[in-house]
């Protein structure tokens, strides 16, 4: 089976959040792994890249998180819907949702967390400590990021006919939508004089 895994450049890594796609944050510590579905994740900064994640504290990969001080970012496609559904429909505390919903995974290059096979983008996250945290919000530094160069090359995303190869948004109740086509555009002129 061919790796079309390539490494980003962790310069222009937030360019793979930037426009908004659900994702699947995975978690190891202590013989215990889990994964689950975050749509609110976001780039922070650029250099060193930066994102943010909300994850509950009530919920077991916020103990695995804590607990290890890494994570896993990842963006599926929308061919992975369904089971970004059953991820984010599941508890982790009840079962074991890799074992469960027969995910794989492969090795993470520089955190000890396993990263989903059937994504398009990987994030290797080092959490930032923050002792006044008293929000869901965890911070972190990518430390390692790559994307399917089939969809991803030159620092730009370029989808083609295979929607199952696009990322996705989540709305609600089992409803998403995917990512569209792109188009480019020119900067209106700006007016120069005073008014």
């Amino acid at each position: 089976m061919q790796d079309f895994r390539q490494p980003v450049d962790l310069a222009r890594a937030t360019r793979l959040l930037n426009h908004g796609p659900v994702t699947l944050i995975t978690s190891a510590h202590g013989g215990r792994s889990n994964v689950m579905a975050a749509s609110w994740a976001m780039p922070l900064d650029f250099v060193p890249p930066k994102v943010v994640v909300v994850i509950d504290a009530k919920t077991l990969t916020r103990q695995l998180v804590e607990a290890s001080g890494v994570f896993g970012l990842q963006l599926p496609t929308r061919g992975f819907a369904r089971h970004t559904l059953a991820v984010g429909s599941n508890a982790g505390v009840e079962i074991d949702k890799l074992a469960a919903l027969q995910l794989e995974t492969f090795a993470a290059q520089k955190i000890d967390v396993p990263m989903l096979e059937g994504c398009i983008a990987w994030f290797e996250c080092k959490v930032i400590p923050d002792d006044s945290q008293r929000h869901d919000l965890i911070l972190a530094e990518v430390v390692a990021c790559y994307a399917d160069s089939r969809v991803y090359s030159n620092n730009r995303w370029h989808f083609g006919d295979d929607h199952d190869m696009r990322t996705c948004h989540y709305v609600a109740g089992g409803t998403f939508f995917e990512t569209g086509d792109t188009f480019e555009v020119e900067a209106a002129p700006v007016d120069s004089g005073k008014s």
